[in-house]
């Protein structure tokens, strides 16, 4: 996602425990651990926001690890996009209920543990109930409350309450 910051838990463990992959054309600017602790010792206030930002990508996926284990394929979905909605709109992309989604198919399906025929089954669902489509790369969500309350999720961890 954009001003996603990757890798911070390499600063303490000085070493990496999984890789990372673009889908779409990005911009990545490395950052020694040594400037990272020196801008955080120099600007506390930058170091909370990163904090938070980190802490929220721990959150974020802790309920990806409660939806492969606890949640059906379509709460699994119904959680899924609305926090993908959350996290563009704290990235600065704008867009009320409509996104660009650069993710085919077989990425979501890899995504949230569902094969791409039973996402596409899920996806025919959500739809009939009125609650999201997605249709050559757009997601259109129509009831965010609806696909909430079918997760049965609190997003809170997504948004910024105290900086």
């Amino acid at each position: 996602m954009p001003g996603d910051i990757l890798g911070m838990r390499n600063i303490l463990l000085r070493a990496s425990d999984h890789s990372f992959a673009t889908v779409t054309d990005s911009v990545v600017s490395p950052v020694a651990a040594a400037d990272i602790l020196r801008v955080f010792a120099d600007y506390p206030r930058l170091a909370q926001a990163i904090l938070w930002a980190v802490s929220r990508d721990e959150a974020i996926a802790v309920e990806h690890l409660v939806s492969l284990g606890r949640r059906s394929a379509i709460e699994r979905t119904a959680h899924f996009f609305p926090e993908l909605k959350d996290r563009l709109w704290l990235a600065g992309i704008p867009g009320e209920n409509s996104f660009e989604c650069p993710l085919n198919q077989y990425l979501l399906s890899d995504a949230l543990g569902l094969t791409a025929v039973h996402l596409n089954r899920v996806l025919r669902q959500l739809r009939e109930k009125g609650l999201m489509t997605v249709k050559d790369n757009r997601v259109v969500i129509d009831d965010v409350t609806g696909l909430v309350n079918l997760a049965g999720n609190d997003n809170t961890y997504s948004i910024n309450r105290g900086l």
